[in-house]
């Protein structure tokens, strides 16, 4: 199902673009963050968990994600570039699966790695780190699957993929106790949270509930996007 072709060019558009710079800043933020707060406290507080959790993998994730995957398809359908694309005789299915990767992989890349670099800074090669890589790698490859699926699926993907994570995960998964399961952030945060035990971490679920809720998130989204894109027609502007 994975092309490299795809994935290739998929790589070279989406590195090719201005856009592209956006996608430290939000990493930046977080070290910086980091960097500030053990300056002025040390370890001796319980901030790395609260900036891991919710600067790292609460906000930076989704946000580098967001870039990622709505450009990676998004920018093309919008440009109806993507027409060339699936003028080829390569499955749907394997566009779609390629560009998924090519997003997990990138949000990994400027998302997840800045969290354990985080992780690192604020209290060395301790469990609490590599919990909330973990957490922030899943994180990152549900929500490139998601954000492709909104770009797949809808006009003006950005709007809709901040409405996700702005009213959904950070508004009604918060007041809604029953919205927690179908959350994305408190998914890897029970993965963040089971590996490091730390309690401070805002977690919901543990770790078997947030596995299989990622793993039919995935399998359902990267379907449904494939079941999009082959009946994707011109868009009008």
């Amino acid at each position: 199902m994975y092309n490299s072709t795809v994935a290739w060019i998929s790589f070279r558009a989406l590195f090719g673009r201005r856009r592209a710079l956006l996608f430290v800043l939000p990493a930046l933020v977080l070290i910086v963050i980091t960097l500030v707060l053990k300056n002025a406290h040390g370890t001796q507080s319980d901030w790395p968990a609260l900036v891991l959790g919710r600067v790292g993998v609460g906000a930076v994730v989704p946000l580098t994600a967001l870039l990622v995957g709505t450009s990676v398809l998004g920018s093309e359908i919008d440009d109806n570039s993507v027409l060339h694309l699936l003028a080829t005789p390569v499955p749907r299915r394997d566009v779609v699966v390629s560009k998924i990767a090519v997003s997990a992989a990138t949000t990994t890349l400027f998302a997840a790695v800045p969290v354990l670099i985080a992780g690192i800074i604020a209290q060395g090669p301790h469990k609490l780190a590599f919990g909330c890589f973990l957490g922030a790698v899943l994180g990152s490859i549900v929500y490139s699957c998601l954000f492709v699926l909104i770009s797949a699926a809808l006009r003006h993907p950005v709007i809709y993929a901040l409405a996700y994570v702005a009213i959904w995960e950070q508004l009604i998964a918060t007041l809604v106790g029953g919205a927690k399961y179908l959350s994305i952030e408190q998914w890897s945060l029970g993965i963040a949270h089971s590996v490091s035990n730390s309690g401070d971490l805002d977690s919901h679920l543990t770790f078997t509930p947030s596995i299989v809720l990622s793993v039919i998130a995935v399998a359902v989204t990267a379907w449904y996007a494939s079941e999009r894109l082959s009946a994707f027609t011109v868009r009008a502007n």
